[in-house]
């Protein structure tokens, strides 16, 4: 029987042959895709290499306007790469070279050292000054510290051991007389370097890092810890003050504790005044919600107490190398004048715009 009587016998072998099958129209869509799509991410693979090798700046005027445009053509190709399935390694492949091409495109601009200089001249001054209301506050928590601790400790100085623990009093309490004061704190012989500098240091960076870093952290809890901590901290020097004013040794102490205090409890006030702007910001929300407003002024309160761990670092070697070095209350005196000035204009002149 022939082809065209079997046809008319039965319809069903006159309909048309059926469509090749879905794998096949997957794999021509996907050589498709990838052939009109493929010489842009080359193109741009090869701008994300120039500029990682020897940075943005060394593309030319065309390459930087070219730059977004195929990077956001790279996004594109990576979208309709997931929605139709294509091989595991072209989704790889688009999702490096995406992630690659961020990090040019929106990545920062100057190096390591760059951003450093940036920081210490402009970000850190001016997120001070941006937080003097909260400074003064942390000064005023502070001083009333100092002044409640004087009082308890120079009509009874068994508080004193009470207010200072036993490691910070370093041998010091009640029972110190004047000429010990002297022979072996304010005028004490000088250590030597690897004292000076490899215990005695390290230990008071440690220590009042871990002190501030507190006080810090601490403004997430509305702020109460941080006040507290403040006060204690005053508290303390209030304690030590009483101590030696009771020995008539106040003006040597002052002296013996200003060439470096004036740089570390001007830290300690820092990352007071930092958590405050935390604990501000939390409970004073303004029209933003309170994760939203802590995600928009919790880099400037970072930025205090990121500051404030670099004056801790100077603070301790103030205190571990100068302050034994420069054996007379005048002479420390003047360094803590020289610091106090410098630290003043540092934070007062306007190396950049205020925030």
């Amino acid at each position: 029987m022939s082809v065209e009587a079997l046809r008319e016998r039965d319809p069903r072998l006159s309909e048309p042959p059926l469509a090749e099958p879905p794998e096949a129209g997957i794999t021509l869509k996907s050589s498709e895709f990838r052939r009109t799509r493929e010489a842009g991410w080359r193109d741009l693979e090869r701008l994300i290499d120039a500029a990682e090798k020897r940075g943005i700046r060394a593309l030319a005027p065309d390459d930087l306007q070219r730059l977004p445009l195929l990077y956001r053509a790279a996004l594109s190709s990576l979208s309709v790469a997931r929605a139709i399935a294509l091989d595991r390694n072209l989704l790889l492949y688009l999702e490096n070279l995406s992630l690659r091409a961020f990090f040019v495109v929106y990545g920062p601009r100057s190096a390591l050292l760059a951003g450093c200089t940036q920081f210490l001249r402009t970000e850190f001054p001016a997120a001070v000054r941006g937080a003097r209301l909260h400074l003064l506050l942390a000064a005023v928590a502070m001083a009333v510290g100092v002044g409640v601790g004087f009082a308890l400790t120079v009509r009874d100085e068994a508080w004193f051991s009470t207010l200072v623990p036993a490691p910070l009093a370093g041998g010091r309490g009640p029972e110190s007389t004047r000429a010990t004061l002297l022979a072996q704190e304010i005028f004490a012989p000088w250590p030597g370097f690897a004292m000076a500098l490899g215990i005695m240091a390290n230990f008071l960076f440690s220590h009042n890092t871990v002190v501030g870093i507190l006080m810090f952290s601490f403004g997430l809890a509305a702020g109460v810890p941080t006040i507290l901590l403040l006060a204690y901290q005053g508290l303390m020097v209030g304690a030590f003050v009483a101590l030696h004013y009771n020995r008539d040794l106040t003006v040597d102490f002052l002296g013996w504790i200003a060439i470096h205090g004036v740089t570390e409890i001007g830290a300690i006030l820092l990352c007071g005044a930092g958590g405050l702007v935390l604990a501000d910001k939390m409970l004073f929300p303004d029209r933003y919600s309170r994760v939203d407003s802590l995600a928009r002024h919790g880099r400037r309160a970072a930025e205090i107490a990121l500051g404030a761990v670099l004056m801790f670092f100077l603070a301790a070697i103030l205190e571990g190398v100068f302050r034994q070095l420069i054996n007379n209350t005048p002479g420390r005196f003047a360094v803590a004048a020289v610091t106090a000035i410098g630290w003043f204009l540092y934070f007062v002149r306007p190396f950049g715009a205020r925030r």
